[in-house]
Parts: C-alpha cells; sequence; structure tokens
C-alpha cells in the first residue's frame, strides 16, 4: 500500500500527542514559562496510562482499514 508517511491516518501518535494536549490543556494557569511547561509536559506523559499506548497500538488494523475503505479519502482517524 502507498501511503504518505506524514498520514495522521496512520499514525497513532497524533492522537497520543492529542491525548497529552487535552491533559496539558487541565491546567488553571497557564504554565509561567519553558521550564515550567516542560515540567508538566513530563508530568503529563508519565501520568498516560500504558493502556492508553496500548490501546492505540491495537487501533492499527481497523485504522488500514479504514484507510483502504476510503480509498484515500476522509477517515475517522
Amino acid at each position: 500500500m502507498v501511503w504518505p508517511a506524514q498520514s495522521p491516518d496512520l499514525n497513532p501518535i497524533d492522537d497520543f500527542w492529542g491525548c497529552l494536549k487535552r491533559r496539558l490543556a487541565q491546567h488553571e494557569n497557564p504554565p509561567s514559562g519553558i521550564h515550567d511547561l516542560w515540567e508538566r509536559v513530563q508530568v503529563e506523559w508519565e501520568g498516560i496510562p500504558a493502556e492508553e499506548c496500548q490501546k492505540l497500538i491495537e487501533s492499527m488494523p481497523k485504522r488500514v482499514q479504514a484507510v483502504l475503505k476510503a480509498k484515500g479519502g476522509y477517515t475517522k482517524y
């Protein structure tokens, strides 16, 4: 299957980044600087359960099927 290497349809890491962004957005106040942001990213990254990563990995067969079915068009991924 020929498909762009950076395609979000076949790149579950994009969903992982979305999860991280949602967790960071839950903070009441914006970070006070780059160091504060980095600390928050590290804490939130480590707080994402391994099950979340496993779920994304296990979604790959469904992603591939959706891409094939859509023939390059829009998918829910």
